[in-house]
């Protein structure tokens, strides 16, 4: 068991969003890609038809639109690994779910900060995977509210088999605490990106939560077994 560093592309024009690309091409194996209309976000990003990933590489389009749905064929054509929607967006999910998964596409839904598991519950079972927001919408950086990591509990709860990502404020302060919390994908942005060696910022997460997995279990806290 492990937690997957995942690069974020986030981008404003194509020439930025090639070098975003072509800056985690030569390490990464997922990414996740930000898409915003500029009316579920303060800002507008790459226009969905634009977007490319490197070949052999896991892509995840993270979808920050009002209305995600209008766009449902362009998205499926682009042939993901995995579209995130927000729960807080406009349209019918479910009907999108299964249309799909019967492409063969995993579908998330990602969860405002002020926003609860309950508001999905009556979907998860077309839901693959949860992105636990907490970020700036369309922007690098933001905080890494840890207090939202209970969301991450009380989904594996509801459907343990449930992939759980994290966005906002990942460094090599939080990356094994967020990773102890539930997350499976820590999707990283800034700290790659702004990083003098974005490969070794890289290296040095997938080492922090490689390391708190392989830790021993500590037992000194444990009462001693009855002697029999």
């Amino acid at each position: 068991m492990t937690t997957t560093i995942c690069p974020t592309i986030t981008a404003q024009n194509t020439a930025e969003y090639n070098q975003q690309m072509e800056r985690v091409a030569p390490f990464a194996t997922r990414v996740h890609i930000d898409v915003a209309d500029g009316i579920f976000t303060p800002v507008k990003l790459i226009p969905l038809d634009t977007i490319w990933w490197p070949g052999g590489v896991r892509a995840d389009i993270h979808v920050m639109y009002k209305q995600p749905f209008k766009h449902a064929k362009l998205l499926l054509n682009l042939r993901p690994q995995l579209i995130i929607v927000h729960a807080e967006a406009e349209g019918d999910f479910i009907a999108f779910a299964e249309e799909a998964h019967k492409a063969g596409v995993e579908v998330g839904v990602a969860l405002k900060p002020e926003s609860t598991p309950e508001l999905i519950r009556p979907a998860l079972d077309w839901i693959d995977y949860v992105l636990i927001f907490s970020g700036d919408l369309g922007r690098f950086g933001g905080q890494a509210n840890t207090h939202l990591l209970g969301k991450a509990l009380h989904l594996k709860q509801l459907k343990p088999g449930l992939e759980i990502g994290w966005d906002g404020g990942i460094n090599n302060q939080n990356a094994a605490l967020l990773a102890a919390g539930g997350v499976d994908v820590l999707n990283v942005g800034g700290f790659i990106h702004h990083a003098l060696d974005p490969e070794g910022a890289y290296h040095a997460l997938q080492k922090q939560v490689k390391a708190h997995f392989e830790k021993p279990l500590d037992r000194s806290n444990q009462l001693p077994r009855k002697q029999l």
